[in-house]
């Protein structure tokens, strides 16, 4: 069983709600990796510790790929329904409202993780604080300055400190 995957979603070409796509960027570099072109050359699972994957949007099908970590931390941009900018946070399977959702969350992947692959990984999911969400691959200001703290969360997540 892999260790670690870091899975990144949103739309990049929404502004902050791409702010996933940026971090995994970041980290990337940070880790020596090779950088993507761009979006759509992505980051796919290559059996690495931490693996990176970014996505439009968390699918059930997923389930089958992520089954095989024991360590899950989903990325994704928030619009202010959490007062903080940047906070990691456990998460708890809970079942999708609809399994033909378009917003599938990373609690019902978990639950689906949990029920057909009776896997129990640890979860996190790191929520930032989107402020612009116009057609445009660039960040506002105020998120590109939560790209760096994120990365340092995650690689302090990954070393096992809170």
């Amino acid at each position: 069983m892999a260790n670690s995957i870091i899975i990144g979603y949103g739309n990049p070409d929404r502004q902050d709600d791409g702010l996933a796509w940026h971090v995994l960027v970041a980290l990337a570099e940070r880790l020596g990796r090779p950088l993507p072109a761009g979006p759509e050359e992505g980051f796919l699972p290559e059996d690495h510790d931490p693996d990176l994957w970014f996505v439009l949007q968390l699918t059930p099908e997923m389930a089958d790929d992520l089954a095989h970590y024991a360590r899950l931390c989903f990325v994704d941009a928030h619009t202010g329904d959490i007062p903080e900018e940047i906070l990691l946070r456990p998460v708890e399977d809970s079942p999708a409202s609809s399994a033909l959702t378009h917003h599938f969350t990373p609690a019902a992947s978990l639950a689906v993780l949990r029920s057909l692959y009776r896997s129990d990984p640890e979860a996190v999911l790191l929520s930032l604080r989107g402020h612009a969400f116009g057609f445009s691959r660039e960040l506002s200001a105020e998120a590109a300055r939560l790209v760096q703290p994120a990365v340092d969360a995650i690689l302090d997540w990954l070393e096992g400190q809170p």
